[in-house]
């Protein structure tokens, strides 16, 4: 959970996320890491800026070959 999400936007300040997305969000991954154990698999989740909270997991991993990544698309106003 990037804590940038939770921030106003940059037009009246405006909450990104509200506290309807936010429960919607918090129940979504929980779900999944429900539906991951149950095949034997595992979800992290991690609070933090991404580009610290992967760094920190690589090096915790200390194996790592690839990291895979999706960026958000931002509007242009």
């Amino acid at each position: 959970f990037d804590p940038r999400h939770y921030l106003g936007t940059h037009c009246y300040s405006w909450p990104k996320t509200g506290p309807h997305r936010l429960k919607f969000l918090l129940e979504s991954v929980k779900d999944l890491r429900e539906t991951l154990k149950k095949k034997g698999s595992t979800l992290v989740v991690r609070k933090g800026k991404p580009e610290d909270v992967v760094c920190d997991l690589i090096t915790q991993l200390g194996s790592v070959t690839a990291v895979v990544f999706h960026e958000e698309v931002r509007e242009i106003l």
